[in-house]
């Protein structure tokens, strides 16, 4: 487990004025959500992987030419694939009978496709957390994200068979690659009357080594040496919600918590590396959203490469970090009926 103790070191060096202890969200039951977790299954989320990394590896990559501004940073670009992704996130959210429907927003160079589910609520429908994952690859994808999307349909999977309070939405992001497009459209088309009480977005979360000098160090963060940590990352508006996954953590002893929070709404070029990825347009909107990862480019030597396949993640701290968002989004909910 780690230490609050880090955690307000890393709030003081990013500019936090908060070092308060974590608390728990009001009339947690710990117990339950001890055993919504048991319900997580290892098995299921790395069949998960592999079944998404096969369908990247066999989809038609997107037509990296219409991006011409993209193409000097490498020819990876050319090995961007979304589709089959995208359709095999809907068939496993219309088999659990979730409300579906896809979100298609036109553009002569970016057309995005993102798909959504919901988990109607029965007391507050109007207020929704929401778990996102983008479903764009490049290559595999294992990791890079995967990781991610196999993490939210395992989420959407256990949380299915309840009835919450609130809302529980389950979005596949397209594009987060190309600047987060799909997300930041998605941000853009929110519903009026329609209220965001947490956001999580589920990032390369799959990819751990306890070896010494396996983590890099992120640019104006302290320096931690192991890359066997998940971080968990907010901005001022979201530090709730960072204080209470750090605290439902400890008390339910899940994995190891490196929470990140970043100053003000969280956009300074200081901290560029704590928005790479779809929380970004919700940070921008004035949001709650919280960012778990496994830090992808400083740790993972396979990010972004055709290296980046199945056999390289790492089973038991992926789980644990799935286990640790289905007990944080169930008591954001509600707490489990």
């Amino acid at each position: 487990m780690s230490r609050w103790g880090v955690a307000v070191g890393t709030l003081l060096v990013l500019g936090s004025c908060s070092s308060r202890p974590p608390r728990l969200p009001a009339g947690t039951d710990l117990e339950a959500l001890r055993s919504l977790m048991g319900e997580v299954s290892q098995e299921r989320l790395m069949s998960t992987v592999r079944e998404l990394a096969q369908v990247h590896q066999e989809d038609t990559p997107l037509d990296c030419h219409r991006w011409p501004e993209v193409i000097p940073f490498g020819d990876n670009w050319c090995h961007l694939t979304s589709a089959r992704a995208t359709a095999l996130v809907q068939s496993r959210f219309e088999a659990l009978d979730l409300r579906v429907r896809l979100q298609h927003v036109d553009s002569d160079i970016y057309p995005t496709t993102n798909v959504i589910a919901d988990l109607p609520g029965h007391t507050h429908p109007e207020e929704v957390v929401l778990v996102g994952a983008h479903t764009d690859a490049f290559f595999s994808g294992a990791d890079d994200n995967s990781s991610g999307v196999a993490g939210m349909l395992e989420l959407a999977r256990v949380l299915s068979s309840r009835r919450f309070a609130r809302t529980v939405r389950f979005v596949g992001f397209d594009l987060e690659e190309v600047g987060s497009e799909g997300s930041f459209r998605y941000v853009q088309r929110l519903e009026p009357g329609e209220r965001l009480a947490a956001v999580l977005v589920l990032e390369s979360i799959g990819y751990y080594d306890s070896s010494p000098g396996s983590q890099r160090t992120m640019p104006g963060l302290p320096s931690r040496d192991r890359g066997d940590f998940i971080a968990a990352i907010g901005n001022a508006p979201s530090s709730r919600l960072v204080s209470e996954l750090y605290a439902i953590n400890e008390a339910l002893e899940i994995t190891d918590v490196l929470p990140i929070l970043s100053a003000g709404q969280g956009i300074s070029p200081m901290v560029e590396a704590l928005l790479r990825s779809d929380h970004e347009g919700f940070w921008l909107a004035g949001h709650q959203a919280l960012f778990l990862t496994d830090t992808a480019p400083f740790r993972n030597p396979n990010y972004h490469k055709i290296t980046d396949t199945p056999d390289t993640l790492s089973p038991e701290p992926f789980t644990r970090t799935v286990k640790l968002a289905t007990a944080c989004v169930a008591a954001w909910a509600g707490g489990v009926p």
